[in-house]
């Protein structure tokens, strides 16, 4: 087959008649897998490859990936700000950075994408209703519209809510907390004064046509994910998941990578069975989950509510977890809340990948532990996720050059 024929075809068709692109072996490298294995996996639509200068692979089989949201509001729009927050977020282990902007959209989009080096994600219903200056004024051509234009741009993955539907909103009707999902519930909105069916989901080929011209990612949302402990695994999420599951099929056979958004506020108890259950509805395709919180009384700290629940959801078969910042449900976040959002996500995933067997992960706790040990302050501070901090606490110890100041001359490794 020739090259200009080649390039055209989409990464499940190339993988489908056995070509095993550069991007596939450029990640099945940094993952230590056989690259046809990964591309098989690819084939099955287990793993995703997000298109950008610098690939990632998402899935079964792969490590723990970590997920950065920066993006201006109307109440506080700030574009060098977030240029800070994705520089903090790539510095810190975000594999990827979604711009969630809604105001000064394409501005942001254009600036973020010029400066990342790691793969961008947006949300493409929010530049559809700002720029159509309300929920009510948008048609549906308007989100394609605005679905073509930043794929074309040049970002690697979009949230499509399309398993919110004129069913299941009425099911969401019996929450605590309702729809907590900003694009699900503008849909909802759309769809309750249209009197129409969710066009993301009506309309579901025409938004594959499109992210198979540009060999996109669909991040299918969880426009129903559950808001507060009381809603998780109720009826309306497990409808919306059993959608996804359908569209994600549909996705594969057309030639389309995707992967499933989900909850949300969900207890430990029931974080398992989520996996579980996401697993069996959707084929197994990669699990994008935001959190879980496991408890809803905790603001100011739910960067820690939702590294608890993230680690254990990532345990148990979840892909890629979505960061939690200390100013979730309460502001938007600073370049610190950022940080500290993105270290406590990468413990997650770190500490997943460990308890899932792997070695790659192993040996990098194994190397800290041969330094704390030999008292190589400096090893311990190039390897720590959060080299400042440490070097920071160590200095205000006023320690000699061995122990620390928890012990002192009685440490018990010296």
């Amino acid at each position: 087959m020739e090259g200009g024929a080649q390039d055209k075809m989409n990464l499940i068709t190339k993988a489908r008649k056995g070509i095993i692109t550069g991007s596939v072996r450029k990640v099945a490298r940094d993952e230590g897998i056989d690259p046809r294995r990964l591309s098989a996996r690819v084939r099955q639509g287990h793993c995703i490859i997000l298109k950008h200068k610098s690939p990632l692979g998402i899935g079964k089989g792969l490590s723990v990936k970590i997920n950065s949201n920066i993006g201006t509001s109307p109440k506080h729009c700030d574009l060098a700000e977030e240029l800070r927050k994705l520089d903090v977020s790539i510095r810190y282990g975000a594999d990827t950075v979604m711009d969630l902007s809604t105001a000064m959209i394409s501005e942001t989009r254009k600036a973020v994408l010029k400066r990342s080096s790691v793969p961008i994600g947006t949300v493409p219903i929010y530049q559809a209703i700002v720029e159509r200056k309300g929920i009510e004024k948008v048609e549906a051509d308007d989100i394609f519209y605005a679905v073509e234009k930043q794929l074309k741009e040049g970002i690697s993955f979009i949230t499509v809510h399309c398993g919110v539907t004129m069913k299941n909103v009425e099911l969401a009707k019996k929450r605590v907390t309702g729809i907590v999902s900003r694009g699900g519930s503008f849909l909802a909105r759309w769809m309750k004064h249209n009197k129409a069916e969710n066009p993301l989901y009506a309309e579901y080929d025409r938004l594959l046509e499109i992210a198979a011209k540009y060999d996109a990612v669909l991040s299918l949302g969880d426009g129903l994910r559950p808001g507060c402990i009381a809603d998780a695994t109720d009826k309306a999420q497990l409808h919306e998941l059993r959608i996804l599951g359908r569209l994600a099929k549909r996705a594969l056979d057309y030639g389309v990578q995707s992967m499933i958004e989900g909850p949300g506020h969900v207890p430990l108890n029931q974080i398992e069975r989520n996996m579980r259950l996401q697993q069996k509805y959707c084929n197994n395709a990669p699990f994008y989950v935001l959190g879980p919180l496991v408890t809803d009384v905790a603001p100011g700290y739910d960067h820690i509510t939702g590294a608890i629940g993230g680690t254990l959801a990532a345990y148990y078969g979840a892909d890629y977890l979505c960061y939690v910042t200390p100013s979730e449900h309460l502001r938007l976040p600073t370049v610190e809340d950022v940080k500290e959002g993105v270290i406590a996500s990468k413990i997650a995933a770190h500490a997943a990948d460990i308890a899932k067997g792997s070695k790659k992960a192993f040996d990098y706790d194994l190397k800290f532990s041969r330094a704390r040990k030999k008292f190589d302050w400096e090893k311990q501070f190039r390897l720590a996720l959060d080299p400042e901090k440490a070097k920071e606490y160590r200095k205000d110890s006023e320690a000699d050059s061995k122990v620390c100041t928890m012990c002192g001359k009685y440490c018990s490794m010296k």
